[in-house]
């Protein structure tokens, strides 16, 4: 399986990354024609811990999520490392460790730990020049530079726009390979962003569905300049949202039957998973 590069991509064009959490869900999105994916931390709290994004998550399990996801698709990877768990030595081992998992894009952010959703309200952040640090550090632990660095700001929300735009730039100055302001809160603080950065360095704009950030879809949203579109949390969303259908369904009927159009059936998701397939190279090996 041929791994896609996701830096040639971003000199090509656009990209818009839905969120997954696990390999199953970036098996389905690469086979509904994703070119890259974006595993999001908040997904993996809600996912395996039924938790909220507050910093419950832990590198182990972050990277043990993004090993099962690359081993099974070859579309890149970016991945939500949060604070980097820890400080610029942690971050380094994040890095390495999400490098050799196969990450191609490495998302660190610049809130205190515990760090929680950047939709949340309550946010901290650390100072600029300890999150410099932690940049440089990411930088020199990467192996390769096709392995991207994305560096976060959450400080908007505690310090205002302007101080967000002036970290973003010291961010870029300590070796990020592109940026992402968190919780832009109107299309004027959009613009602005892109304003500053879209000529220069590939911006992300993160759709959260009742977020802080106007939801916009991918097409506006790269007219205005923006190059990474991600829809992180909208498949957790949508997944919960079906199973609390079905689950009820279940409950009420003691059957499955009446969700039958809605679900695939035994051999509908032994098609999408490749069983027959592994099946036939098995046998290749007597088994």
């Amino acid at each position: 399986m041929r791994k896609q590069n996701l830096k040639t991509q971003l000199e090509a064009g656009a990209v818009l990354a839905p969120g997954v959490y696990d390999a199953l869900s970036a098996l389905l999105a690469e086979q509904a024609g994703f070119g890259a994916l974006y595993l999001s931390g908040a997904s993996i709290a809600y996912t395996r811990l039924g938790r909220s994004d507050i910093g419950l998550t832990t590198y182990t399990e972050v990277e043990d999520a993004l090993a099962r996801i690359t081993e099974r698709v070859a579309a890149p990877v970016i991945v939500d490392a949060d604070t980097g768990f820890g400080n610029a030595l942690n971050t380094q081992r994040t890095v390495r460790g999400f490098e050799r998992a196969g990450a191609a894009m490495i998302q660190l952010e610049d809130q205190t730990f515990p760090k929680r959703c950047g939709h949340l309200d309550g946010k901290t952040v650390i100072p600029a020049a300890e999150m410099c640090g932690k940049l440089r550090a990411a930088v020199d632990a990467r192996l390769s530079e096709s392995t991207l660095i994305l560096a976060r700001t959450d400080a908007l929300a505690a310090e205002g726009l302007e101080a967000a735009l002036d970290r973003a730039e010291a961010y870029l100055e300590a070796g990020a390979d592109a940026l992402f302001i968190e919780a832009l809160r109107t299309p004027g603080q959009m613009e602005a962003a892109c304003k500053r950065y879209a000529g220069r360095v590939p911006l992300l704009a993160n759709m959260v569905e009742g977020g802080k950030t106007p939801v916009q879809g991918a097409e506006a949203l790269t007219a205005l300049g923006f190059r990474i579109v991600i829809f992180p949390g909208g498949t957790a969303r949508a997944v919960a949202h079906t199973l609390q259908g079905y689950y009820a369904s279940l409950r009420r009927h003691g059957t499955t039957a009446p969700w039958r159009d809605g679900m695939l059936d035994f051999d509908g998701l032994n098609a999408v998973i490749g069983t027959p397939e592994l099946l036939e190279r098995g046998k290749a090996y007597g088994g």
